[in-house]
């Protein structure tokens, strides 16, 4: 998912992003009954059409340490490698449960991905938990933009479902891939193409989003702290963490509130938590 970000003043201006949608339709898992089969559809079926604008805002206060930049966004919380000739990003995760209130929609995306961040392209794949008319549906998914918008393919995630997910890039091919160890049907492998004049591969990302439709910003779902584990990443000339090239850590925040928080990497560079701290 691209995503909209207010990037605080002091880092490298960051390129204005397109609209892009959220769909992906198929058959939803059983449930106990008919009622809860067809409400599990429906819930499949809302996420048809969800657009995340790329609109950016700087606000004021930069802080950088060590190579670290500390950003905010308005629907982006984790870490941002930049750069060029990014190749691999990877990362594992449990899957964390998301907590229902209320009959209005609310959103959490879990992913990684190469782009997006300071391009208009987007190469990414994880984990999407949905909370519909008060009830709780996961969903492992992948996007390349523009050729396509998110694309749903598992619907019987669970909470701590063991995921592992990576996009990896070998000349204009990008092999998305997300793994779900514990519950079956759910993992993915795709090859997608892109010509390297439109995936500029600027950006490796670590995310946890709140995505946004025509109205706005959907409420963060209110999740779990989220663990981004064995994090790594490598450009064409060599491999590593994510501190080992230039790293931006993004706080999610609105006017208002902050919404969700990251940790400081580990000593390693291949992990941190993200804390849920308010739903917009």
């Amino acid at each position: 998912m691209h995503f909209r970000r207010s990037m605080l003043a002091g880092g490298s201006a960051l390129a204005a992003a397109a609209v892009l949608a959220l769909g992906g339709a198929g058959a939803a898992s059983a449930g106990t009954h008919p009622g809860a089969a067809g409400q599990a559809a429906a819930a499949r079926a809302a996420l048809h059409g969800l657009r995340v604008p790329g609109t950016q805002h700087r606000l004021a206060g930069a802080q950088r340490v060590k190579g670290l930049t500390k950003v905010s966004s308005t629907n982006w919380s984790g870490y941002a490698d930049t750069g060029t000739a990014y190749s691999k990003v990877s990362s594992s995760w449990t899957q964390p449960a998301v907590t229902c209130s209320g009959s209005a929609t609310q959103l959490a995306a879990f992913w990684v991905g190469i782009d997006g961040y300071s391009s208009g392209t987007v190469e990414q794949d994880g984990t999407l938990a949905e909370c519909y008319e008060g009830t709780a549906y996961y969903y492992t998914w992948w996007e390349m933009y523009p050729s396509n918008d998110i694309q749903t393919v598992g619907d019987a995630v669970k909470p701590g479902d063991k995921i592992a997910a990576s996009v990896v890039r070998t000349g204009t091919k990008y092999a998305l891939k997300v793994t779900d160890s514990t519950t079956a049907g759910n993992s993915l492998s795709k090859t997608e193409t892109c010509a390297a004049a439109t995936c500029v591969d600027s950006s490796a990302e670590w995310i946890a989003e709140a995505p946004s439709g025509s109205a706005g910003l959907y409420p963060l779902a209110k999740f779990a702290k989220w663990t981004a584990a064995s994090d790594a990443v490598s450009t064409t000339a060599k491999s590593g963490n994510i501190k080992t090239f230039a790293d931006d850590e993004i706080t999610m925040a609105s006017s208002a509130d902050t919404m969700a928080t990251p940790s400081a990497l580990n000593s390693a560079g291949t992990s941190f938590s993200v804390t849920w701290d308010h739903s917009s």
